[in-house]
C-alpha cells in the first residue's frame, strides 16, 4: 500500500513499525457542540482506513481523542451556567449518536485530555529540563525555533511561519513563534495543580501525551483534517520529538476540505450544517456515502443534489444485495464460482492500495454489482450466489456501507395470497391472479415477476 505522506509530500510505501500491526492516532473533536459535516469527513475516511487494514489482516490499534478542556468549552459552560465537564459529557453523548448513525466504529481507545494531565505534565517537565520550554507568568511556552525541524510538516520556511505569527499587547512570550504548553488559570476557570501553578493544558500538548501513552513514542500513522497541519500537527511533532528524541509519526495523512454549494462552509455565510441537521432530512448513510465516495485528499462539495445522488447510488447497492438474497431462496446447487469475483476484488485492492482511493474502489464495487445482476438474470447457482454475497458484503463493509439492511417478513395471510396467485398463474387463470395482485397492492405489497420467482416489496 502507498500513502501520500504530508511529511514527504510523496506517495510512500507503507511499512509498519511492527509487522502485522498498525498504530494510528486520529485527532478527534473538541466536544462543545454537535459535529458538523466537516468534522464527519475525517471520522468516516479514517474509519475506512482502519477497516481496510483490518480486512487485509493487520491488527490495528486505533486511538482517537476527545478534547474536553478548551476555551470553547469554558465559553459554552459560562453561557449555559453549567460546568465544563457537563458540557463535555453532553456533547460526547451526542457525538456517539452521530458516529453510530454514520457507522463509525469505536476506536480502540477514546482518551480524554482531562484524563491525561499527569502524562501532559510529564512531557512539559521533560521539555523544560532540556531547554525546549520555559515558564513565564504562570504559563509555560515551547521554544519553537530551538527545534531544528520546525516547519517540516507544513513545508514552510521558518521566516514565512514567523511572518504570520503575532505577539499580542502584553504577551510574555520570548518569540512570536513560541506556543503555549500550559495555561495559567484565570478566575473561574477549571484548573489542575502543577509545578508551574494552577492551570490547564494547551491544545497541542494533549495529543502528544495521549499518542505516547496509548501507542508509544513513535507511531505509524497520524491523521486529521488539512486544517490541522499547521499549527497543531507541526507543534505535536516539535513537542514529541524534542521530549522523546525520536520520530513521532512515520506517515501523516490529511483529508481535504468540504465546501457547501461551492462555497467555503462557515457560520457567517449561513451554510454551516451539522451532521444531525442533514441526517434528519436524508438519513445518515447518504452522508457517509458522500464522504467516502471521493478520494480523501480532494476537496468535496456538499449540496442537496449530491446527497440525492448518494441516496440513488445506495439504492442500487441495496437492490443488488436484495436480489442475491431473493435468488438464493430459489437457487439450485451446482455452478461455478464466477471469475469476475476475484477480478473485482483485485480492482478494489488496487484502488485502496493507491492512497486509499475510495472513488475507484466504489467503481470496482459497481462493476461487481453489474456482473452480479447479470449472473442472477442468467440463473446463477447457489455456490456462485453465496460467493457473490460474501464478496459484496466484504467490499461494502470495508467502506462501511450497506449497514441498514432490514429483514422484512410477511404475515401468513399475505404469503397465502402470493401462493394462490402463483398457482393461478400456473393454471393460466390470469383474471384471479390479477385480482390477487390488486388486493396485495391495496395492502401495500408490490409484486414483481422474475425468472427466479415472485419478488415482493412494501410500497
Amino acid at each position: 500500500m502507498k500513502i501520500f505522506n504530508t511529511l514527504t509530500r510523496s506517495k510512500d510505501e507503507f511499512k509498519p513499525i511492527n509487522e502485522g500491526e498498525v498504530k494510528i492516532y486520529a485527532c478527534g473533536p473538541t466536544v462543545y457542540n454537535y459535529i458538523h459535516i466537516g468534522n464527519a469527513r475525517p471520522l468516516c475516511v479514517f474509519d475506512v482506513l482502519r477497516r481496510y487494514f483490518e480486512w487485509r489482516g493487520y491488527n490495528v490499534n486505533f486511538v482517537q481523542n476527545f478534547t474536553d478542556i478548551d476555551d470553547k468549552l469554558i465559553k459554552k459552560a459560562n453561557e449555559e451556567g453549567i460546568t465544563v465537564p457537563e458540557v463535555a459529557e453532553r456533547y460526547i453523548k451526542e457525538f456517539w449518536v452521530d458516529a453510530k448513525g454514520l457507522n463509525v466504529r469505536e476506536a480502540t481507545v477514546h482518551p480524554r485530555a482531562t484524563e491525561n494531565i499527569v502524562e501532559i505534565q510529564g512531557i512539559i517537565s521533560s521539555l523544560m529540563e532540556n531547554g525546549y520550554a520555559y515558564e513565564a507568568g504562570g504559563d509555560v511556552y515551547y521554544r519553537a525555533k530551538k527545534f531544528g525541524g520546525y516547519g517540516k510538516l507544513s513545508h514552510q520556511p521558518l521566516e514565512d511561519l514567523e511572518a504570520g505569527a503575532r505577539i499580542e499587547t502584553g504577551d510574555i512570550k520570548e518569540d512570536p513563534m513560541d506556543f503555549c504548553l500550559w495555561k495559567g488559570a484565570k478566575p473561574g476557570e477549571p484548573y489542575w495543580e502543577s509545578p508551574w501553578g494552577k492551570g490547564r493544558p494547551g491544545w497541542h500538548i494533549e495529543c502528544s501525551a495521549m499518542a505516547g501513552r496509548y501507542l508509544g513514542k513513535t507511531i505509524d500513522i497520524h491523521c486529521g483534517g488539512l486544517d490541522l497541519i499547521f499549527p497543531h500537527h507541526e507543534n505535536e511533532i516539535a513537542q514529541s520529538e524534542a521530549a522523546n528524541g525520536c520520530d513521532f509519526a512515520h506517515y501523516w495523512m490529511h483529508n481535504g476540505f468540504i465546501n457547501v454549494d461551492n462555497h467555503k462552509m462557515s457560520k457567517s455565510l449561513n451554510n454551516f450544517f451539522t451532521v444531525r441537521d442533514v441526517a434528519e432530512k436524508y438519513g445518515y448513510e447518504p452522508i457517509r456515502y458522500f464522504l467516502v465516495s471521493s478520494q480523501y485528499r480532494s476537496p468535496i462539495n456538499y449540496s442537496v443534489d449530491i446527497i440525492e445522488q448518494a441516496k440513488n447510488s445506495l439504492e442500487r447497492l441495496y437492490t443488488c444485495r436484495d436480489n442475491i438474497d431473493f435468488a438464493l431462496k430459489n437457487a439450485t446447487d451446482g455452478g461455478e464460482i464466477p471469475a469476475f469475483i476475484e477480478e473485482h476484488k483485485n480492482e478494489f485492492i488496487t484502488a485502496m492500495d493507491d492512497d486509499l482511493n475510495t472513488a475507484d474502489a466504489l467503481a470496482a464495487i459497481f462493476m461487481l454489482v453489474r456482473d452480479i445482476n447479470t449472473a442472477i438474470a442468467n440463473g446463477a447457482g447457489k455456490a456462485a450466489l453465496e460467493a457473490m454475497a460474501d464478496i459484496f458484503d466484504q467490499l461494502t463493509g470495508v467502506l462501511g456501507l450497506v449497514y441498514n439492511r432490514k429483514t422484512d417478513s410477511l404475515d401468513s395471510e399475505v404469503e397465502e395470497l402470493i401462493e394462490k396467485r402463483t398457482a393461478a398463474r400456473k393454471a393460466k387463470d390470469f383474471k384471479t391472479a390479477d385480482e390477487i395482485r390488486d388486493k396485495l397492492k391495496e395492502m401495500g405489497i408490490t409484486l414483481e415477476d422474475t425468472p427466479q420467482g415472485v419478488k415482493w416489496s412494501r410500497s
